[in-house]
Parts: C-alpha cells; sequence; structure tokens
C-alpha cells in the first residue's frame, strides 16, 4: 500500500491531466528518463516537440530540449518519443521519431549533435537509416541501441559510429518467429548485457541472450 500510495503522489506532482503546453503541462508524452544522482525526470512530451525536465518533487517544468517548433533543424524535435539519460555526457539521447534520426542534446545546450539516422529526416532500411525510431537506450561502454519500429529491428551502434548493425528482427520484415520482431517499442539491458525487447505488436518481451 505504501509502495501505491508513492507512485501516485508522484503522478500528481508532475501532472496536471490537462494537456496543454505550459510548463506544468504536456501533451501525448511517452518515454521518460530519470538522473539517477540528481533526481531529475526528463519526459519526452511528444506532441509539443520537446523533452521537458522536473527537478525531484516539482510540480513545474522546464524545457530540457526542443520546443523550437516541429523541425528538423538542430534546434528542434520532431515528435520525440524515446529518452534516456547519459550520464556519462550529462546528457539526453532522444529518439527523436519523427525526424527519423537519434540525436544528443547536451543538458544546457540549445541545440543537438546527430547519433544514429539521417541529419534530413530521412527514412529508410540501409545500415546508417532509420524508420520511425522509438526507443533508444545506451549501455555502459557508450554503445547505442535503437528500437528501430518501423523497420521491425534493433539497430546497435557502436560507440562514436552512425553504421548499424542488425541484432534482433529482420529488417522490414514482421513476424512471430523467435527471430522476428512485429513493430518493437522500447528495451532494456541486464548486467550481463542481455537484451530484453517490447515486441509490441506481438504482444510479448522477448529476451535476447549477449553472445
Amino acid at each position: 500500500m505504501e509502495a501505491v500510495f508513492y507512485l501516485l503522489c508522484a503522478h500528481m506532482n508532475v501532472l496536471t491531466g490537462i494537456m496543454g503546453t505550459g510548463n506544468n503541462q504536456l501533451t501525448n508524452p511517452f518515454g521518460i528518463a530519470r538522473d539517477p544522482s540528481l533526481g531529475t525526470l526528463y519526459i519526452a512530451d511528444e506532441s509539443n516537440h520537446r523533452v521537458m525536465s522536473y527537478l525531484a518533487g516539482a510540480s513545474s517544468g522546464t524545457v530540457a530540449a526542443g520546443d523550437n517548433g516541429q523541425g528538423i533543424n538542430n534546434t528542434q524535435l520532431n515528435y520525440p518519443v524515446g529518452v534516456y539519460f547519459d550520464s556519462s555526457s550529462n546528457s539526453l539521447i532522444i529518439a527523436n521519431t519523427g525526424a527519423n534520426n537519434i540525436v544528443r542534446w547536451v543538458i544546457g545546450a540549445s541545440s543537438w549533435t546527430l547519433v544514429a539516422g539521417s541529419i534530413f529526416g530521412l527514412s529508410g532500411n540501409t545500415t546508417t537509416l532509420l524508420n520511425y525510431p522509438v526507443g533508444v537506450i545506451l549501455d555502459f561502454m557508450g554503445n547505442v541501441y535503437v528500437a528501430d519500429r518501423n523497420n521491425h529491428r534493433i539497430q546497435f551502434f557502436l560507440a562514436g559510429q552512425s553504421t548499424g548493425t542488425k541484432i534482433p528482427g529482420q529488417t522490414s520484415i514482421s513476424g512471430n518467429t523467435p527471430t522476428l520482431l512485429n513493430n518493437p517499442y522500447s528495451m532494456v539491458l541486464d548486467a550481463q548485457l542481455n537484451l530484453y525487447v517490447a515486441d509490441t505488436y506481438n504482444n510479448r518481451v522477448q529476451k535476447f541472450m549477449r553472445c
């Protein structure tokens, strides 16, 4: 009961329940990330094309990334869905879904740098392009994992590299066999770097062992 009460209080502190563009409002929030040292909460405010930052216990947030209108310029976001806090660089790694790319936005900066995908917002199914990426995480080595939803695959990018390697899934082919995915949305790694994937349209979670 105590855990339920705590979660309800946290929910009420952050959200108003009324969509909008105010600093205490969100419109279609999707991904969330948390700075474990400060407790700051980051929310991908998708339809406002921004990521919001909420200090621990705060009822009103500030813009951490975006909020310059929908677009593909490096000061803008385009329907961001996934967000990951990278403590090693004090930055947000954002699945900039509508622009078909993954970007890094350093906390306090006014623009992003490209991590993966097209800087021009182009979609595709090659090793360097993405198609509606919705989830992103990093491992402790800085390698990037992307839930490349419309390509039905998880793309793996070595730290600092822009050419990806498909791990689970088969590019542009959906299915429900153990080697196929159907619109994957999010992922998490365990301590052994085994990968767990929300295989959304297959109504399952798949575990992929690290080789």
